[in-house]
């Protein structure tokens, strides 16, 4: 379990294709001493093995399905990708819960400055969301982009917008990218529980709620 704050960034070292799927390595000085064989670590979001590991660099293989489900396959050598260590007992819960489990691949649409070019006040990230992932975004809702923990603050069609501060801006592989780059998603965990159980009791679906069916409800 994650919570979708990245705690730093890392390059791609290497990307090794194999008929199994790949092995990818990530330098990463400033977290790789804390990791050990087996330990998992959230890469851009999605939940990784550490096979391999040392005080400069670590180690996970890719399943064909990660490389089917992810962005990964458009990974390039000495690309940023954030990191996040597992949630521990005790850790500030400062994002949403997120499981690692990415659900599909958004490309980007937009990222654009607000205010001063100098000195931008924030930034518009844009994110075109495939249609099996955008029924369970809502507005003020959370999703993970690349494992950021990020609120949608605006919603059109298919894109996604989501309003990115300059420390989000500066901590994170936000200002690498560039329109029609590929991003991991992660939608909450809660909506598909919802989806989930209403489709196990339908019956739960009122086919049609009045203003009176409401105040019996106790809204």
């Amino acid at each position: 379990m994650f919570t979708g704050i990245v705690e730093c960034m890392g390059e791609v070292a290497s990307l090794e294709r194999s008929a199994e799927g790949a092995r990818l390595t990530i330098r990463a000085p400033e977290l790789a001493p804390s990791l050990s064989v087996a330990a998992s670590i959230a890469v851009n979001g999605c939940c990784l093995t550490v096979v391999a590991c040392d005080t400069d660099s670590f180690t996970a293989d890719l399943s064909d399905e990660t490389l089917r489900r992810t962005a990964f396959g458009e990974l390039a050598v000495g690309r940023r990708v954030n990191l996040e260590r597992p949630l521990t007992a005790g850790k500030e819960f400062g994002g949403h819960f997120v499981q690692g489990h990415v659900d599909g691949v958004g490309r980007v649409a937009r990222l654009e400055a607000v205010g001063d070019e100098d000195a931008p006040s924030s930034w518009w990230l844009s994110i075109r969301v495939p249609e099996n992932i955008a029924r369970y975004l809502a507005m003020k809702g959370s999703i993970a982009v690349d494992g950021i923990s990020l609120t949608v603050a605006g919603w059109d069609g298919d894109i996604a917008d989501f309003a990115i501060i300059p420390f989000t801006y500066t901590h994170t592989n936000v200002r690498e990218l560039t329109v029609g780059d590929a991003v991991n998603l992660e939608c909450d965990v809660l909506a598909k529980y919802v989806e989930r159980l209403l489709e196990a009791r339908p019956e739960l679906i009122p086919s049609r709620l009045s203003v009176e069916q409401l105040r019996e409800q106790g809204f």
